[in-house]
């Protein structure tokens, strides 16, 4: 269960972004959060994409089976991922 914790931020109330953000990237309206977490001794591409708009905040919480070898590599493919589905997706991510 702390594995779902820690992706989804359960029990994290009152926090301002998403937990552990490493690196962020505003892009087309849209702030990319790189938030990359350490598996079987390698790091796991996963971000947040967030949108507000009339005071509403929505978040697009997405992991990548992709690893590397440091966090900076993995949070680099985590901005470039979060790019690539505001491109494809838009607003449909929060559907």
């Amino acid at each position: 269960m702390s594995f779902f914790k820690k992706l989804f931020g359960i029990g994290k109330s009152g926090e301002a972004g998403p937990p552990n953000a490493i690196r962020q990237l505003e892009y087309n309206g849209y702030v990319i959060a790189a938030t990359p977490y350490k598996e079987a001794g390698q790091w796991q591409t996963c971000g947040v994409v967030t949108k507000t708009a009339d005071g509403e905040t929505k978040q697009h919480r997405f992991v990548r089976a992709d690893r590397f070898a440091d966090e900076d590599g993995a949070a680099d493919h985590a901005i470039m991922k979060g790019q690539q589905i505001v491109d494809q997706l838009g607003d449909r991510m929060f559907a």
